[in-house]
């Protein structure tokens, strides 16, 4: 998996530079924040499953170059303790893709789409990509139930340092958050999928909480 994930990230990053050593530099800091012992659903796993569903979608994206940095981008600051990584990670692409002379309204683009992934809410009307990324994001609610309960699992430990009734108090409040939405998933192709399913392994979730 880390070989494709290199190759991934070399054949999109290698558009806007011939600089190999920035970009090895930056793919190495890439993987070393998704690699960290802290992290055991979000890490590169994660992103290999994004990136997969979004080449499955890619006819039907506006930007695909700047959704597929959004994706890399979109977890690289992590901190269970923290209520600003989504912000903080915006921060740190924007200052990567700078570096990739990339323009600045398609940089705008990226830090909002990562943005919106703090809340789970579309910030881009323009187009479908908000949506998309949203609803990658969420991919793992929509598995089968013991796939989604190894999810949960890995969550737990990922917040590990919190005792239990902060947790579940914690954990709880985001599933309700996302039972009371009209739409868990915003595009019409996963609406369908996996609208459904999700809402059961949310429900299951709180039953065992």
């Amino acid at each position: 998996m880390q070989n494709r994930l290199l190759l991934s990230w070399l054949n999109l990053s290698s558009k806007y530079t011939n600089n190999t050593l920035l970009l090895d530099v930056l793919w190495e800091e890439i993987h070393k924040k998704y690699s960290s012992k802290k992290r055991h659903y979000h890490n590169l796993q994660h992103i290999h499953h994004m990136l997969d569903l979004a080449t499955n979608d890619q006819a039907d994206l506006h930007d695909y170059d700047i959704i597929l940095f959004a994706i890399w981008y979109h977890d690289v600051i992590y901190n269970a303790r923290k209520n600003n990584n989504e912000e903080k990670s915006a921060l740190f692409a924007q200052k990567r893709l700078k570096s990739l002379k990339i323009e600045s309204k398609r940089i705008e683009s990226c830090a909002n789409l990562i943005i919106s992934t703090k809340k789970h809410e579309i910030i881009n009307t323009n187009n479908q990509d908000n949506a998309y990324l949203l609803d990658w994001d969420l991919a793992i609610l929509g598995t089968p139930w013991e796939v989604y309960q190894l999810y949960t699992q890995k969550i737990r430990r990922e917040y590990a340092v919190f005792p239990d009734f902060m947790y579940k108090k914690g954990r709880k409040k985001v599933l309700h958050h996302f039972l009371k939405r009209p739409k868990i998933y915003f595009t019409e192709k996963y609406h369908e999928l996996w609208e459904t399913i999700a809402r059961e392994n949310i429900q299951n979730e709180l039953l065992l909480l």
